[in-house]
């Protein structure tokens, strides 16, 4: 098969994808209202709905940019790209641009550099956490090797740096290009304190904040920059930009236990396996008895993991609130979230971003 049909699939793919999101369903922790998760996907389909056409140049944008004359690199990167993200963070980019009031297209080559930082920390995460799904589908690891995964995840941050350059702002640099640094610190304190339960919640949002939420908040807040608006409002894109991020990695970590867990195309209890101390892992250490702390660290530091025992974590998360009160903490920075933008007018893009807050949280239910 040629390139040129290759590009042609792969952009027929995503454009499926893209029809569909709004249909996907979500994994259940709590049985709750199922209003709940209908409000989740109306809001995504609303932001959806708003950025359209813009994220059909994304996707354009996307497919011609990973070109390149080494076929390997646009074979497993679209494979990555096309295997049905919701696009959530250059869609951010997006709306947040236009909530600003820009009417430019600086915008569509900015959301996918976003996208393409997003998708080279994905290929290296599934290297490191030794992944074989995501998203249903087999990890680009599992496919082509671990070393063409990260080779190919250079590419996308390199490709990612040469979009930033050809968009000419030094200010638009430096965010991404901080949010590129403080993920790799991210992703390095995790493993700093992957195994060891004496993580704190301080330190565990730590790592959230570097890993996921500087993406977030550095997405939002170029949306800002581009349009030349003041700093206050630049800062308010990142704030809630930031607080969406966590909100969106905390509901990740409680999916980890969720019994609907391979409706999201994952394994349920992948954390547990490989000893990745998150805040459920965290609040049900710290409240357990001293049996209970030892079951942790033997399951946890030392990996002695037999069979029953990633039901019994999910009893004692259950038994000390651990999965509800993680939940509880992302409705805290849900609302950070939504006073952030209070201070925009009361526009369709301000309305979209604030429902896309009740869509993340959503997701446990």
């Amino acid at each position: 098969m040629g390139s040129d049909d290759y590009f042609a699939l792969v952009f027929i793919y995503v454009a499926r994808m893209i029809t569909t999101i709004g249909k996907r369903n979500v994994g259940v922790v709590i049985n709750l209202e199922e209003e709940k998760k209908d409000k989740g996907k109306e809001a995504l389909a609303t932001l959806l709905d708003l950025v359209s056409d813009d994220l059909d140049k994304v996707n354009q944008t996307i497919l011609l940019k990973m070109q390149s004359p080494v076929a390997l690199i646009p074979q497993l990167a679209g494979h990555l790209i096309a295997s049905g993200g919701k696009r959530l963070r250059p869609m951010l980019t997006l709306a947040a641009s236009r909530l600003c009031g820009y009417e430019g297209d600086r915008h569509i080559q900015l959301a996918t550099c976003v996208e393409f930082i997003h998708s080279a920390t994905l290929l290296h995460d599934d290297v490191v956490d030794k992944s074989d799904l995501r998203r249903g589908e087999d990890t680009a690891n599992a496919i082509w090797g671990n070393k063409a995964s990260v080779l190919v995840g250079d590419f996308l941050f390199s490709r990612s740096f040469e979009l930033m350059v050809e968009d000419g702002s030094l200010e638009v640099l430096r965010i991404l290009s901080s949010a590129s640094s403080v993920i790799a610190e991210g992703e390095v304190l995790q493993l700093v304190t992957a195994n060891d339960t004496d993580t704190t919640e301080h330190a565990y949002m730590e790592v959230i904040c570097a890993k996921t939420a500087a993406l977030f908040a550095a997405a939002c807040e170029i949306g800002g920059v581009i349009a030349e608006r003041p700093k206050s409002e630049c800062e308010a894109l990142m704030s809630y930009g930031k607080n969406l991020g966590i909100i969106f990695q905390l509901i990740d970590d409680v999916l980890d236990y969720s019994a609907e867990q391979k409706t999201l195309g994952k394994s349920v209890g992948d954390d547990f396996q490989e000893g990745k101390i998150t805040l459920p892992i965290v609040l049900a250490f710290r409240r357990g008895t001293d049996e209970e702390r030892a079951f942790w660290r033997r399951t946890m530091e030392d990996l002695d993991q037999k069979e029953g025992d990633l039901d019994h974590a999910i009893e004692l998360m259950e038994k000390y609130n651990a999965l509800s009160d993680t939940i509880e903490r992302a409705r805290h920075y849900g609302q950070v979230a939504r006073d952030a933008l209070a201070i925009f007018p009361d526009t369709e893009y301000r309305k979209a971003l604030t429902g896309i807050v009740d869509f993340c949280i959503n997701r446990a239910y």
